[in-house]
């Protein structure tokens, strides 16, 4: 999801990582902050002081971010869901999951325990400010706690809206999921509310830009589209878990796929392999070992005219852990393999023999005969009792 993010530091052993859209909200949350919000709260002071508290109120607010998905993530952590890190963007933060919550139960701690990692920075920014105020600590100093625990507060309550994925529509996935023990349909009603919260975000954006709201209202325009987005694919990726779940590669892939010897030539790939048996990807085999494979690409770099004259095995794409798989893994991992390093074939190997190869294409067929069928992909529904010793 955020391929362009920059490491920064890692905490508590998650990396921590900046977005580059992160840089436009901070910049505009500085210029926000320093020529409208401070100057009306705190009068009289110089435009060097203002600034100084926009960077600060900046810096603590992001801070406050960091700790609201640091503890999603340990949270997380503690119910067995890897965290891939915690991300900074244009909408705020996120703890990237590598998978679902394997309960209702921890879907809803995970997810509540956010808003309350928030509220509780609002109290003590609140506290902080109180004990300043009455320290005289300064106007400036009170101005900016005040502004921090104001935001953590907007930030709790925000994500306590049912918006599925915000961490409301989570805890209402979670209690739908405890009910039914169906996590997709808990998904798809999930979704659906979150879908129209967003719809009616964008709403509220429109009409503002038409009441001279113009920032307010296209910024809630924006956080809507992302909602709305965030919602629907966030659904799909959950019905294809469902649909993959207890899939293995081996189950997925093509077997025994037609492949070439390295003495072949390109010429010889292309006319006997490629055109005849309809492929453009061919792993290169020798003596049962596999080395590597011939694709489109590599014939590609090739001009026509040395095809005769060149053989695969000066060529081929070496075989390696970019570009192969084990036969026992889970087909949603090497779905996510797929997405995540842009490869959408690989071959299934077993030490050094080729099993065979699994494309993007099985897995999208497997998809759709699934849907054409109308089967339910998820898992079937738990019992109560069942549920009651999770």
């Amino acid at each position: 999801m955020f391929s362009n993010s920059i490491k920064v530091f890692t905490l508590l052993g998650f990396d921590i990582k900046i977005d580059p859209s992160w840089v436009l909200i901070a910049a505009l949350i500085v210029w926000s902050l320093s020529t409208g919000y401070f100057p009306q709260i705190v009068e009289g002071e110089t435009r060097e002081t203002y600034l100084t508290m926009a960077l600060l109120g900046m810096l603590a607010f992001f801070a406050s971010l960091i700790l609201h998905e640091l503890a999603h993530s340990l949270v997380a952590r503690r119910f067995g869901v890897d965290i891939k890190g915690i991300t900074l963007f244009i909408f705020g933060g996120v703890a990237e999951l590598e998978s679902e919550p394997k309960s209702a139960g921890s879907e809803f701690w995970i997810a509540i325990v956010g808003p309350a990692t928030s509220f509780a920075l609002a109290l003590v920014f609140w506290a902080l400010s109180v004990i300043g105020e009455a320290a005289r600590a300064g106007d400036a100093a009170v101005a900016v706690l005040d502004y921090l625990a104001i935001i953590n507060l907007v930030l709790a309550v925000f994500n306590l809206l049912p918006a599925f994925p915000l961490d409301g529509g989570r805890v209402y996935r979670a209690v739908l999921w405890n009910r039914s023990g169906d996590i997709l349909d808990a998904t798809r009603r999930a979704s659906t509310l979150g879908s129209y919260i967003a719809y009616a975000l964008i709403g509220v954006g429109i009409l503002g830009l038409f009441s001279g709201s113009q920032v307010g209202g296209l910024w809630q325009i924006f956080i809507g589209l992302f909602l709305l987005i965030a919602a629907k694919s966030t659904y799909q990726q959950t019905l294809v878990n469902a649909a993959l779940k207890n899939k293995t590669v081996a189950s997925m892939m093509t077997p025994d796929p037609h492949t070439a010897s390295p003495d072949q030539s390109l010429a010889e790939l292309v006319n006997l392999v490629m055109l005849r048996h309809r492929t453009s990807y061919v792993p290169v085999v020798e003596d049962g070992v596999v080395l590597g494979y011939v694709d489109g690409s590599v014939l590609g770099n090739i001009d026509r005219d040395n095809w005769s004259s060149t053989q695969v095995g000066d060529v081929f794409v070496a075989v390696g852990p970019g570009n192969s798989v084990p036969p026992n893994l889970p087909a949603s991992a090497v779905l996510e393999r797929m997405s995540r390093a842009g490869q959408r074939k690989f071959m299934v190997i077993d030490g050094q023999r080729l099993l065979g190869v699994i494309t993007l294409a099985d897995l999208l067929e497997y998809l759709r005969v699934l849907q054409d069928l109308g089967v339910n992909a998820g898992p079937p529904r738990q019992s109560r009792a069942r549920r009651s010793h999770e």
